[in-house]
């Protein structure tokens, strides 16, 4: 199945360490380090096959919230998981 390129980012200039987690990584089995940039901000591009995706990123060992991601869903332990949509768009 083909995959799609997706980048994922937060501004987080006094964290030490960032991870998303997430559905697609088995949430914190396989976390995803990501690299912190000159300007604060920790991305990261990850492919993912055409899907809704569930995720949030650890901030120094504590849940975060995207807070460019306008679509969430209530999570099991009261709080939110954001969601990630991709699609292949035919023109």
């Amino acid at each position: 199945m083909a995959k799609r390129t997706e980048t994922f980012r937060l501004n987080a200039p006094t964290a030490q360490k960032v991870t998303l987690v997430g559905d697609f990584t088995d949430w914190q089995e396989r976390p995803i380090l990501m690299k912190k940039g000159s300007d604060g901000n920790w991305t990261t591009t990850v492919k993912l096959p055409q899907g809704e995706y569930n995720y949030r990123f650890m901030v120094d060992g504590t849940w975060c919230d995207d807070p460019e991601c306008a679509h969430r869903v209530p999570n099991p332990f009261g709080g939110f998981n954001m969601v990630r949509r991709v699609a292949w768009h035919i023109w």
